[in-house]
């Protein structure tokens, strides 16, 4: 890793598993934890940002919210040896086993992994890191490869345990460090497609002062946002952001004919998923209310929600005849992958739109925030994106509005089904994930909403609601 301090990491453990009150404490403690030696500090962090947190928390943050910071602290000169070696033993002389093995063996294909363990009691961890001669000899025969490449740090028993047990040993300085280059993106070994939690930055200590100074005002500010986008008529509500530092940008117009009062019925929009408020900036860009199709958004957020939605029955059939009924009655807007991505991709389209009208609207989103995603795979916390997104001090939604897609012309090699059955359907949803890839340059997937939710949170990502009795 590139990066000196180790703080960043800790503190995403502390806010991403233990909340934003622990990640304070560790916070306030810093200062007072730099008096001590690199191992007390070390320690002291762990205590801190561990105790109390349930070991499946925090094995969901190590997984799902510590390889983005890790893959942008990655350098370049230490994947080369990784590439080169054909058995790869990991040892982490700083970091807890538990917050660097799922990056190291998912996204750097490293077969073995050692490093400190932290004391588990009850399925909770007590912050305290097993002793240190214990853990040397058990790392040690862990990790023996006679023909591996071990990656250690400098001094310390690792290095030299590890130095009589590996054909090669990668000892890495403090100066070597210093000099290492970030890895692009574009070289990353396994592309970032998903990843979770809250904070959108690395939070260096400097980083972290400012955030929680922030907060207040930031809950200030996305409660009058949220106020004036519920309450208020666009052209009023949209100013009003602009005032308190939302960027909205209409790249495109929406079709001539989408502002024909008289029109029979509505226009289908299809657009990529950023975040839950999606629909309510494709309304605002139209200046005509539409009715959103959800997939699982909480009760609350449909509460609050200044346009209507619907929620998908999750049987083909059904969501079918529901969708083309409110169609009929308005303008539609469908988010077919299901789920917002965070980075540059798209994925699978869920066909079902392709069969509801002749042509469709592509609608491209692209979303930029500086300090909080509005996004979050947690149940508990799905209520809140919004308002995160709101809190956000300039947070940017740029809205493009595509040409029509005709959904009865036939693909290349496709058998005439009148044009609406199931391979059809595929072949159009294709044609849109297309269409809005080119426009916003992102690559596309055959990734789903439930390979997100399988991989980031374990489930499949359904809010249940209570039936009405």
């Amino acid at each position: 890793m590139s990066r000196l301090s180790t703080f960043p990491y800790f503190m995403l453990v502390a806010v991403e598993a233990g909340g934003f009150l622990r990640g304070l404490l560790l916070l306030l403690t810093y200062p007072l934890m730099c008096l001590f030696g690199h191992d007390m500090r070390l320690k002291a962090m762990v205590m801190v940002s561990f105790f109390g947190l349930r070991e499946k928390e925090v094995l969901r943050v190590s997984k799902a919210v510590l390889p983005k910071l890790f893959l942008e602290d990655v350098a370049s000169q230490g994947l080369e040896a990784v590439k080169k070696a054909r058995t790869v033993v990991a040892v982490s002389t700083v970091f807890p086993r538990v917050m660097v093995e799922g990056f190291l063996k998912e996204y750097l294909g490293v077969d073995t992994v050692v490093g400190r363990e932290v004391m588990v009691v009850a399925g909770r961890y007590i912050g305290v890191i097993a002793d240190d001669a214990v853990a040397a000899e058990e790392m040690m025969n862990k990790g023996k490869h006679d023909e591996g490449v071990g990656l250690v740090g400098v001094g310390g028993k690792m290095h030299h345990l590890f130095s009589r047990n590996c054909k090669e040993t990668y000892a890495v300085s403090e100066a070597d460090k210093a000099a290492w280059q970030a890895l692009p993106r574009d070289k990353y070994p396994k592309p970032l497609v998903f990843h979770d939690g809250r904070l959108a930055f690395a939070p260096t200590f400097s980083a972290a002062i400012a955030m929680y100074t922030y907060i207040p005002f930031g809950i200030f500010l996305a409660i009058v946002r949220i106020r004036a986008y519920s309450l208020l008529p666009y052209r009023v509500s949209v100013p009003i952001g602009a005032l308190t530092g939302m960027r909205s940008r209409i790249i495109a117009g929406p079709p001539a004919d989408a502002m024909d009062e008289n029109k029979a019925g509505g226009r289908l929009y299809v657009c990529n998923h950023r975040t839950l408020l999606d629909p309510i900036t494709v309304a605002a860009g139209l200046r005509k209310p539409v009715t959103a199709v959800t997939y699982s958004v909480s009760p609350v957020s449909e509460l609050m929600a200044p346009i209507r939605t619907a929620r998908r029955t999750r049987d083909r059939d059904e969501d079918r005849r529901r969708m083309a009924g409110l169609l009929a009655r308005g303008n539609l807007v469908v988010c077919p992958e299901g789920t917002p991505c965070r980075e540059p991709y798209l994925l699978r389209f869920s066909p079902v739109f392709a069969e509801l009208a002749a042509e469709v609207t592509p609608v491209a989103l692209e979303t930029r925030v500086d300090m909080f995603y509005g996004t979050s795979t947690k149940p508990a916390s799905k209520v809140l994106d919004p308002l995160y997104f709101m809190m956000n001090p300039r947070p940017e939604y740029r809205v493009e509005f595509l040409e029509p897609v005709d959904t009865t012309t036939m693909a290349d090699g496709e058998e005439d089904g009148h044009g609406r059955d199931k391979s059809h359907s595929i072949h159009v949803a294709n044609r849109v994930q297309r269409v809005l890839g080119e426009a916003l340059a992102f690559e596309l997937t055959e990734q789903t909403r439930r390979d997100k939710y399988m991989m980031l949170a374990g489930n499949e990502g359904i809010v249940k609601v209570k039936a009405n009795k």
